[in-house]
């Protein structure tokens, strides 16, 4: 373990900040000069033509500045960040409660969000899809249907020894993120805008921001220092109010900012997507699955946004840690009149797991057997029965290694056997224990997402200077990557400091996202690190005639041959001979391809696993639970 820290435990950059309430947030940014606010009027209708908008009383209202609608959009006025249909502002029609119709600049928060509530709109109401049953009836899809089968599965149901069927619902969540939605974007003096905001992805900002107002990327900078939380709900769906900061800034060459009202956040923003998921299974006596058909169902909302993505997870994450030989997964991505799902943590995995973890109980129900045992037996292989439904070689498989230590350090056969007494016993109160295990596929499934860039610095005083296309929400990624950096030139962590994510920093940059932000750009800076650590190297061989074998970074110096320099000192030495200091960064994960057509191929880097007990006491008169 080297002097750099990784594999130690390291307090996060912003802690003490944090903890003393001097973190900087986009909403603690200092005013702008002539700064005024955002608001936006919301449809009140969940699908319905706008027959008129009587903006007059709006436009009349104390400190409006800027009126706004779809038709004074300069550029493109679909925001839709993978596919079309997401209008920056009504067009024509609305499909959900709470959808954009017009923007407000004014001079104050509260001047805005009063304005636009004095809207007179009329609408011709239409038909609205609000349940996943009916969008599969009338075939409401925001994308296709798409299927990843193996084998003959209708065939090896039919032959198994038993057969269920059922149904599972997952419901959604909001995001509740501490800091909500907010962006700052401020006019620049060549017809620029400079955006400051909390997204977790700045370089899908830029682009948008930049069609918005037809201007080319260049022209548009994205900072973003720090959010209050993210879990998704700020990959996609940050741009939209940095796109109507832009386009107000635009129109009054004044600094606008839009913060959107934790009401407004929670009505205007996606949540998890919902899922409506059905399953045949046929197995035999000892419960191994032999033939299975699963239906995942995404509630989408109006709109595609990324759910062409999650629910394709949820498909990858329907074995969840079993092996699935003759297989049929089919994938719906309902459209429905309600605001647009997003990313959520998982992004769709958890929905698929759900459907194959009740289908295990339910076999260890029909066989009077210990769910544990059907688990077991339908485990991922490590030399047969180890390939995926979409045809992906699970490698380094320690499942049932993890299991079995578990169930023994948990007491779980012991503590089933008590419950099962308990039970016996007890008519209202009834306990249960499960052990369940995970399999989760890291890597983007879009393929070109997993690619990150970095910039390093080394000054002349030893310390250095770091930036990456991550974004930082909490988690720790800034600390981490900066101990990957101190890691390679063994000097100290509190040496490297860590820049907002900018994107004239670090261009191109994918979202913070997938669970891959660690892997991804803490190896595009440990890559620039090494390009700078060579360069030393190479200065030091020929400076001192040394061989690079004799060159060691040891304890925040540098060891050449028989003479030690602190690295500060030796940072000086190849700067006054003309040793570049600097240098870019580049990471593509390797091996990852998939056929989507075929529904084969290899859409992860590698998996995840890990195992988790759990024991809970419920009320069946109530429904209370809790965890015991």
């Amino acid at each position: 373990m080297g002097l750099g820290g990784v594999g130690r435990s390291k307090k996060h950059e912003s802690a003490d900040k944090q903890v003393a309430g001097e973190a900087i947030y986009v909403d603690d940014r200092p005013a702008l000069r002539g700064e005024l606010h955002a608001a936006v009027g919301q449809s009140t209708m969940a699908h319905a033509n706008i027959i008129s908008m009587d903006l007059s009383a709006v436009k009349a209202a104390e400190g409006v500045v800027k009126v706004m609608t779809v038709e004074d959009v300069p550029g493109h006025t679909d925001i839709g960040p993978v596919f079309p249909g997401d209008p920056v502002l009504a067009i024509g029609k609305v499909e959900f409660v709470g959808q954009p119709l017009f923007a407000v600049a004014a001079t104050s928060f509260d001047l805005a969000r009063k304005a636009v509530k004095l809207a007179k709109v009329e609408y011709e109401e239409l038909e609205a899809v609000l349940t996943v049953k009916d969008a599969l009836a009338k075939q409401s899809f925001v994308r296709p249907p798409h299927s990843l089968k193996r084998g003959d599965s209708e065939s090896a149901i039919a032959g198994a020894e038993h057969k269920l069927s059922g149904e599972i619902k997952v419901g959604g969540q909001e995001h509740m993120y501490l800091e909500g939605q907010v962006s700052t974007a401020e006019p620049t003096e060549d017809g620029g805008m400079n955006v400051y905001t909390s997204s977790q992805h700045p370089s899908e900002v830029q682009k948008l921001v930049a069609e918005v107002l037809d201007i080319p990327l260049n022209k548009v900078l994205v900072d973003m220092r720090r959010m209050g939380g993210g879990f998704g709900g700020k990959e996609t769906q940050a741009a939209p109010w940095a796109c109507i900061a832009a386009l107000l800034a635009n129109e009054t060459k004044r600094p606008v900012k839009f913060k959107l009202a934790r009401l407004d956040d929670m009505v205007m923003t996606g949540k998890r997507h919902p899922f409506e998921n059905n399953y045949t299974v046929g197995f035999d006596k000892n419960g191994q699955i032999k033939g299975i058909n699963i239906e995942v169902n995404g509630n989408c909302g109006y709109s595609p946004d990324l759910s062409d993505a999650i629910v394709d997870r949820a498909m990858f994450h329907s074995d969840n840690a079993y092996y699935l030989d003759q297989s049929t997964i089919t994938g719906n991505r309902c459209k429905l009149n309600t605001v647009s799902h997003t990313a959520y943590r998982g992004f769709g995995g958890p929905q698929g797991m759900m459907t194959i973890e009740l289908i295990m109980d339910e076999i260890a129900r029909h066989l009077g057997k210990d769910p544990l045992a059907i688990r077991k037996i339908n485990l991922y292989g490590k030399e047969e029965r180890n390939v995926t439904h979409y045809d992906q070689t699970v490698e380094h498989n320690n499942l049932s290694e993890i299991i079995e230590s578990l169930e023994k350090s948990s007491d779980y056969q012991t503590r089933r056997q008590a419950i099962t007494e308990y039970n016996a016993n007890s008519s209202i109160l009834k306990k249960g224990i499960a052990l369940t295990p995970v399999k989760f596929g890291i890597s983007f499934t879009v393929q070109h997402l997993n690619q990150a860039g970095a910039l390093v610095h080394v000054y002349t005083d030893g310390t250095i200077h770091l930036s990456h296309g991550g974004t930082e929400m909490g988690q720790g990624l800034n600390t981490k990557v900066a101990q990957i950096v101190a890691e390679e030139f063994q000097v100290d962590v509190d040496t490297v400091a860590c820049s907002a994510a900018r994107t004239d920093k670090v261009p191109n940059s994918s979202p913070t996202a997938a669970s891959s932000g660690t892997d991804l750009n803490g190896k595009a800076a440990e890559a620039a690190a090494k390009t700078i650590k060579q360069r030393l190297i190479d200065f030091a061989c020929e400076k001192y005639e040394v061989e690079a074998g004799q060159v060691q970074f040891e304890n925040n110096n540098v060891i050449v041959g028989k003479q030690t320099f602190s690295f500060a000192e030796f940072s000086q030495i190849a700067y006054m001979n003309r040793v570049s200091l600097s240098s870019t960064g580049f990471y593509k994960t390797p091996k990852i391809h998939y056929d989507r057509a075929a529904g084969k191929g290899r859409p992860f880097f590698y998996f995840a696993t890990g195992a988790c007990v759990s024991e809970v006491i419920i009320d069946t008169l109530t429904g209370e639970y809790k965890t015991v």
